[in-house]
């Protein structure tokens, strides 16, 4: 298919000017491809882990032992989308000017630096699009939608409110307008897979 720049143009999310490697709390939320509920589901206000959501968890929890300087804060894996929070710590820092690694303006937009958000999302992205793609026996089927969703998180109140938001995701999934559950456009054969 020959690029269309009205249909294949994605616009960032991303703040121009914020260094995302920078220490502190980032809210991110990662979202399947077509919200389709791979990982599990929701029964009795609890999520339900299938094979999939399991080596999602796993992957996230290896992200602190890849860079030690990272903090897993709150988590929860959903049928459709992960959110979690990461905390840089101000080790970051000293790692970055141990190793020379250039600055935000230094870096080439198309260059991340190692300890930054981008950085984190895109390996776990790639790790467990690989590992799900194996079981499922689809090499080139996407996981994920190509973004994600993030938010620094300023203050200790706004952590807290954060940290309650995830709590209660698994409670509140059937007010959820990305419920898949009983929405007749699901496409049933996407779950139709070897295990």
């Amino acid at each position: 298919m020959e690029y269309n720049p009205r249909i294949h143009h994605r616009r960032s999310i991303r703040l121009t000017q914020y260094d995302y490697s920078q220490p502190g709390a980032y809210f991110i939320t990662i979202c399947t491809y077509k919200k389709q509920p791979w990982f599990g589901e929701i029964r009795h206000t609890q999520m339900h882990l299938n094979q999939f959501g399991k080596i999602v968890a796993q992957e996230w929890l290896r992200t602190p032992k890849i860079r030690p300087e990272i903090i897993l804060d709150e988590w929860i894996i959903m049928p459709n989308h992960l959110h979690g929070i990461i905390i840089i710590t101000d080790a970051v820092l000293a790692h970055q000017q141990a190793s020379h690694e250039p600055s935000q303006s230094e870096s080439s937009q198309f260059c991340r630096k190692s300890y930054s958000i981008p950085s984190i999302i895109a390996g776990f992205k790639s790790a467990t699009t690989k590992q799900v793609n194996e079981r499922r026996e689809t090499p080139k089927i996407p996981l994920w939608q190509r973004n994600y969703y993030e938010s620094v998180v300023l203050n200790f109140d706004k952590l807290d409110g954060v940290r309650d938001y995830i709590k209660n995701n698994p409670f509140n999934w059937y007010q959820d307008s990305e419920n898949w559950q009983g929405d007749s456009i699901y496409d049933m054969s996407a779950l139709d897979l070897p295990f």
